[in-house]
């Protein structure tokens, strides 16, 4: 109620000149005089004072019920709500119009549930009493408490959600744990029961899926929705507008930029900058960064965030590690918007004010299952190293594949390198065989998806999925390095297994080596097209490989996401606000959900020869957005306010 009471005390003072007097009443200069005198009094936090005020006025006016209610609404901002009640026993409810008869309902629906009677409270926040915008989210969740009182858990899960959109800082992230809360004490089976019976536009789905995730359910988490790519060309007279770009003045960057993440804060830099440099190229309009060391630690992601809102940052992006997000999620208030580059330990909802972008394991695990069951295969044997990015893709495939009704038909975890017998991991499974491995098909070629355009002419890609042949309805899915995946496959060659086999993009070392690689021909993998130059209009791989050693390898991915860092800056809060946005990224088509998580949809690639080929080319759309807005007639393009484009700086 925090929030609440903040908003609660502008309306009285907005009120207390008599905004809410009936039109009939005459007010003397003195009553004016001593009215703004109490006002006064309440800004000033005085509120006995003004409360006895107004208590004056009531007695020495002929509008006693009107003071009363003000008096009231004071010893309740007070923190004083029974010393309200005296005073609302003496109002006449009947007389009462417009405001003053809301906040008389809702001050009597307050004490009421201080008396633990719901049933009061709720009929009193639902009858059809108009309020005041002003006064909507109080009511709303005083009946959220009233329903949840009385045993109503939907119906006040329900109206939180309602209050959602209006809340912001910690009463929007309280708010978001109370909805959760209530979900998780309905159950599992009726929260499934009730999803099951929604349309899927019902805003309501989201929240249950959420809450049945966190109470671990395994839920469908279908792909987001890519219908309209950022940065389009406005039609009509504002042409030289790209839809929804919009930049801000100062951003900070915040890297830990020392001990072990100094490799991965280090590609991360280069693939920002990177972008914020082909950004000039653009014509686009650039905010001055200022990069400020995390430390790692809480505590240093905690002072680095506060120091980047002193020195005016309008955004800031990061911090790195997950330990350093919760940190700064865990704030009464984020003072500036926030871009995290990783998610909490504790998988809870972003913190208001804050969106959350990562290379999570579990969103490769998830697509691969996707992946699979498009193409017929609803079974699945898992093969997944100990290191903790399989163990985590393999959660997530699992429980994806039976949320879309499939399921897994053994699970094995490779022992640690150098005790691994691959021939007793394969014969464990007790896996199909087949006198000669299963072909990939040459025809049939998979369904086209916003993120798996056509081939253009000439691509040397794959043209085709290795869907599944007659009678085969299982495949493989393994997560884990690329030199066990190299040991693995020949190995089940050997065994004659012969099922389709699916990865995630640990699997590919991120350069072309068709030697070693020869063996895992057949495979498909998910991956950032940024690797594959499958996404125009982002600078090209192999020519920033060939001058940056960060992009090269297993780091390009980091390099990658980067790159999308600084890309998503001008639209972090567009893609949050329209869903079906989305930004054609380096690491994914990028587009973010209703709590504020930019989530990743990836291409899909597979050995062929021992080079690792998109299966669909290049993702090239019909309408390429680009990263800013177009010079206007005379050829120029305005900065943002006090802004100007100076190069990056270091702190």
């Amino acid at each position: 109620m925090r929030l609440l009471r903040a908003a609660g005390l502008g309306l009285l003072i907005a009120l207390g000149v008599g905004a809410c007097v009936p039109t009939a009443v005459t007010r003397s200069p003195q009553e004016l005089a001593a009215a703004q005198q109490a006002e006064q009094l309440v800004r000033q936090g005085q509120f006995d004072q003004a409360a006895q005020a107004y208590l004056a006025l009531a007695q020495q006016t002929g509008d006693q019920d009107h003071y009363r209610v003000l008096a009231a609404e004071v010893y309740r901002e007070e923190g004083a709500l029974e010393r309200a009640a005296p005073l609302l026993d003496q109002v006449r409810r009947a007389r009462l119009q417009g405001e003053d008869a809301a906040r008389y309902d809702l001050l009597r629906a307050e004490l009421a549930l201080a008396h633990h009677d719901a049933h009061t409270a709720l009929e009193l926040t639902t009858q059809p009493t108009p309020v005041p915008p002003a006064l909507e989210l109080r009511l709303l969740e005083l009946r959220a408490q009233a329903m949840a009182a009385s045993g109503d858990l939907w119906g006040a899960a329900r109206t939180r959600v309602q209050m959602d959109p209006q809340l912001e800082g910690l009463d929007h992230t309280q708010n978001r744990k109370q909805i959760l809360d209530l979900l998780g004490r309905l159950g599992a089976e009726p929260l499934k029961r009730r999803g099951a019976a929604m349309k899927a536009g019902d805003r309501m789905l989201p929240w249950i899926n959420e809450a049945l995730t966190q109470l671990g359910v395994p839920v469908a988490q279908p792909q987001p929705d890519l219908n309209q790519p950022v940065g389009t060309m406005l039609p009509g007279a504002n042409a030289n507008v790209r839809e929804g770009y919009r930049m801000p003045a100062r951003v900070a960057l915040l890297l830990p930029l020392g001990g072990n993440f100094t490799g991965a804060s280090s590609a991360i830099r280069e693939g920002f900058f990177a972008a914020y440099a082909d950004a000039a190229r653009n014509n686009a309009p650039r905010a001055n960064v200022r990069v400020y060391d995390s430390g790692g630690t809480a505590d240093g992601a905690l002072k680095a965030y506060q120091q980047a809102a002193s020195d005016g940052a309008q955004l800031i992006v990061g911090p790195l590690t997950r330990a350093e997000v919760a940190a700064v999620f865990g704030q009464a208030k984020l003072p500036v918007p926030l871009l995290a580059l990783n998610h909490p330990d504790d998988k809870s909802l972003p913190a208001g004010g804050a969106t959350e972008f990562g290379l999570l394991p579990e969103t490769e695990g998830a697509l691969a299952a996707d992946h699979m069951v498009e193409r017929g295969l609803h079974g699945a044997y898992v093969i997944v190293s100990d290191d903790d990015f399989a163990q985590r893709a393999a959660g997530a495939f699992k429980a994806e594949l039976e949320a879309r009704g499939g399921h897994v038909a053994g699970m094995a975890t490779l022992p640690p390198p150098g005790k691994v017998n691959y021939a007793n991991t394969i014969g464990g499974l007790n896996m199909p065989k087949s006198a000669m491995p299963v072909p990939a098909p040459t025809s049939s070629p998979a369904p086209t998806t916003a993120a798996s355009a056509p081939a253009p002419a000439g691509s040397t890609a794959a043209a085709v999925a290795p869907l599944a042949q007659p009678g085969v309805d299982t495949g493989i899915f393994i997560s884990m390095r690329p030199e066990q995946a190299r040991l693995l496959l020949p190995q089940m060659q050997i065994a004659h297994i012969g099922l389709p086999v699916f990865g995630t993009s640990h699997i590919y070392a991120g350069v072309d080596d068709a030697a070693a690689n020869r063996d895992l021909d057949g495979m498909e993998f998910c991956d950032a097209p940024w690797l594959f130059d499958a996404q125009p209009g982002l600078p090209s791989h192999d020519a920033i490989a060939a001058q940056l050693p960060a992009a090269r390898g297993t780091s390009a991915r980091l390099f990658a996401f980067g790159m999308d860092a600084w890309n998503l800056v001008p639209y972090v809060d567009w893609l949050r606000d329209h869903p079906g946005s989305y930004l054609p990224g380096a690491s994914g088509q990028l587009a973010a959900d209703q709590f504020g998580r930019v989530r990743r949809v990836l291409v899909w690639a597979r050995f062929q020869d021992g080079l690792a080929r998109p299966l669909s080319g290049s993702l090239q759309l019909d309408d390429v957005p680009s990263a800013a807005p177009p010079v206007d007639q005379n050829g120029n393009l305005p900065a943002p306010a006090g802004s100007a484009e100076p190069a990056p700086t270091g702190h």
